[in-house]
C-alpha cells in the first residue's frame, strides 16, 4: 500500500432548479437524491485451499442468454443472481439504472460465456456550436455516468465575461475533475483587454490521476483534475468520475465533461469465459464533446470538457478463461476548433479473482489479481443527509426531484445528518458546489447520541441554480488504535480517519491519515478494525 496526496472524499447530492420563467429570480431548489449513503466494512478472508469458489447465486433469475441486443434493468439492489450467462458473438447486453445507481452484480451459480459484450462504459458530454447536432439547446449537456459511476460537469454558459453561468461545472465522484474557470493570470488582466480568458475541464481521477485543463498562457492556471481514489480489490465496488465542464464562449457552450465509467462485478461458481476476438467487457470512461462554431477565435473561445475516468470491473470464479477484451480506459477530452481543450481522464481499475487462470491476454489497464475473496463486505457505517430545510429526503428516493423546496425559501438553510458507527463529538463538513461557480461550505454542530446512532445538523446559504451537495466527516483515533492500524500504513501510527459515502450508493471509502499526515486508502482489514471500535465491540 502506498502514500497518496490529499484527495477531498465527498457525500454527493443532486439539485436542480426550476425558474418558472425567463427571469432568474428566486429560483427554486431541487434535491434529487440517487441513493443512500453506505459504507460497508468487514474483515475479509481469502479462499482457503483448493475449494471451488461459490458465487452465493440462487439462480432466480433464471439464464442470461439474449438472442439481440439487450437492456436489463437493475433490480433496486443491483444484483442479478443467474444459473448460466451465454452472450453470443454480436449481442451487446447494457443496463438500466435503478434509482440508487448501484453497481452491477451478476451472481452465476453455473458458467458464464461472453462471445459478446457486456457494457456499463460512462457515455460522451454532448457536442457543442457547430460541432453539434443543431440543437443549441443540448449544448453543454454533460456525459451520464455508466451504472455505479458519476457523471461529468455541465459546460458554461455562453455569455458575456461577468456571468457566472459561463464557468464550467464540477464532474461529480470523488475523483471529479473541476470546471473550467477565469483565469488568474498575474501579468495580464484578460477580461479588460477583451479576451474571455478561461480554460477547459479538468479530466476525472480513479485508477490514475486525470489530466489537468490547458489554460491560456503557460503562466495561468488550468482546472484541477481529479485525483485517484479507491482499493485494488475493489471492495467496496464504485465507479469511475465525471469530467469537468469547459467554460462557454461569447457565442456558444463550453462542452460538458464526460461520464465516468460504471462498475460490474461478475462471480461465477464455475468457469467465466471471455471468448477470444468477440467477447468484451467495457466500462470506459465517457469522452468529452467536440467544440467549434462561428466566432471561435481568440476573444470568444469557449472551451472543452474533461474526460471521465474509467470504471470498475471485478470478476471471480472458479476458473477463468478466454483472451477475449476487458477494458476501464479513460475518457479522452474534449477536441476543440478553438479556445482551450479539457484533461483526459484517468484509467479505471480491473481486479481478476480465480483459483485458476488460463487466460494470458492483457487487460487495459493492467489488472490486479487474486485467489477469490468474498462476494461483498459486511457492516454498515453509514452517513446519510436526512432532510433539507425541514424537508425530509425519502427512504428510498427515486432520483427525481426528491426534495422541492419553495421559491420563498429564504438562507440560510437547517441541513440534518445521521451516522452509525461514527464515534460522536465528531462534526460534518458540508459543501455546496453549484454546477457555475465557487463552492460554498458549513460546519455542523458535533454529532450527538451514540455511535450507534448519532445526528447533527448544519447551517448553510445554498447558492442559486443547480448545485451538489457533498458531506465528510474525518475523526482522530486513539494512540492504540492508531498503533494498531499502523501496519496499514506502513508502520506508522495512524492519527485520524476520513469516511465518505455517497447517497449514489457509491464511492464509500475510508483514509487512513498518519501522524505525519499521509494518507493510505484503508484496506477492508483495517475498515473491519475500525468499526469494531468505534461501536465498542
Amino acid at each position: 500500500m502506498s502514500a497518496r496526496s490529499p484527495a477531498f472524499p465527498r457525500l454527493t447530492f443532486r439539485f436542480s432548479q426550476s425558474k418558472g420563467g425567463r427571469a432568474m429570480r428566486a429560483p427554486q431548489h431541487h434535491l434529487s437524491t440517487t441513493g443512500r449513503a453506505v459504507m460497508t466494512l468487514a474483515l475479509v478472508a481469502l479462499a482457503q485451499g483448493a475449494q471451488a469458489f461459490n458465487s452465493g447465486s440462487t439462480g432466480a433469475d433464471g439464464d442470461l442468454a439474449p438472442a439481440v441486443d439487450t437492456v436489463v434493468t437493475l433490480p433496486p439492489s443491483g444484483i442479478l443472481n443467474y444459473a448460466n450467462i451465454n452472450i453470443p458473438a454480436g449481442v451487446k447486453v447494457t443496463f438500466k439504472k435503478n434509482t440508487t445507481n448501484t453497481p452491477v452484480v451478476l451472481l452465476v451459480s453455473g458458467n458464464a460465456v461472453i462471445s459478446g459484450t457486456i457494457d456499463v462504459s460512462g457515455k460522451a458530454s454532448t457536442a457543442s456550436g457547430t460541432a453539434g447536432d443543431g440543437v443549441l439547446a443540448d449544448d453543454g449537456n454533460p456525459g451520464e455516468g455508466g451504472p455505479g459511476g458519476y457523471g461529468g460537469g455541465r459546460g458554461g454558459r455562453p455569455g458575456a465575461p461577468d456571468l457566472v453561468e459561463r464557468l464550467g461545472g464540477k464532474g461529480f465522484g470523488p475523483g471529479g475533475g473541476t470546471g473550467g474557470a477565469r483565469s488568474q493570470c498575474p501579468n495580464y488582466d484578460y477580461e479588460s483587454n477583451g479576451y474571455y480568458g478561461y480554460g477547459g475541464g479538468g479530466g476525472a481521477g480513479f485508477g490514475a490521476n486525470g489530466d489537468a485543463g490547458n489554460k491560456p498562457t503557460g503562466v495561468c492556471p488550468g482546472s484541477t483534475a481529479g485525483s485517484s481514489y479507491g482499493a485494488l480489490e475493489l471492495l467496496p465496488l464504485v465507479g469511475g468520475s465525471g469530467g469537468g465542464g469547459g467554460v462557454g464562449g461569447r457565442n456558444f457552450a463550453g462542452s460538458g465533461g464526460g461520464g465516468g465509467g460504471g462498475a460490474v462485478l461478475i462471480a461465477v461458481s464455475g468457469t467465466l469465459t471471455i471468448t477470444n476476438t468477440t467477447g468484451k467487457i467495457l466500462a470506459n470512461g465517457g469522452s468529452a464533446g467536440p467544440v467549434s462554431g462561428t466566432g471561435c477565435d481568440t476573444t470568444n473561445s469557449s472551451s472543452g470538457g474533461g474526460g471521465g475516468s474509467g470504471g470498475a470491473i471485478r470478476l471471480v470464479a472458479t476458473t477463468l478463461a478466454g483472451n477475449g477484451e476487458v477494458s476501464a480506459q479513460a475518457g479522452a477530452r474534449a477536441a476543440v476548433g478553438c479556445g482551450y481543450q479539457g484533461g483526459n481522464g484517468g484509467i479505471g481499475r480491473i481486479r481478476l479473482e480465480a483459483e485458476n487462470i488460463t487466460r494470458t491476454a492483457a487487460t487495459s489497464p493492467a489488472a490486479s489479481s487474486a485467489q477469490p475473496g468474498p462476494v461483498f463486505i459486511a457492516g454498515t457505517p453509514t452517513l446519510k443527509i436526512t432532510s433539507v430545510a425541514g424537508v425530509n429526503v425519502p427512504e428510498p428516493p427515486t432520483g427525481v426531484a426528491d426534495v422541492k423546496l419553495p421559491a420563498n425559501t429564504a438562507n440560510p438553510v437547517t441541513v440534518s445528518f445521521a451516522t452509525t458507527g461514527v464515534p460522536v463529538g465528531n462534526t460534518v463538513r458540508l459543501a455546496a458546489t453549484p454546477n457555475n461557480g465557487a463552492e460554498v461550505s458549513a460546519i455542523s454542530t458535533a454529532l450527538a447520541g451514540t455511535p450507534q446512532a448519532a445526528t447533527a445538523t448544519a447551517s448553510i446559504n445554498l447558492p442559486a441554480g443547480a448545485s451538489t451537495l457533498q458531506a465528510t466527516i474525518t475523526y482522530t483515533v486513539v494512540v492504540a488504535m492508531g498503533e494498531a492500524l499502523s501496519r496499514f500504513a506502513q508502520g506508522e501510527r495512524v492519527e485520524r480517519v476520513t469516511l465518505t459515502a455517497s447517497l449514489d450508493g457509491r464511492a464509500s471509502r475510508a483514509l487512513l491519515i498518519t501522524v505525519s499526515g499521509r494518507e493510505f486508502e484503508a484496506s477492508p482489514e483495517a475498515l473491519a478494525t475500525l468499526q469494531v471500535a468505534s461501536l465498542g465491540g
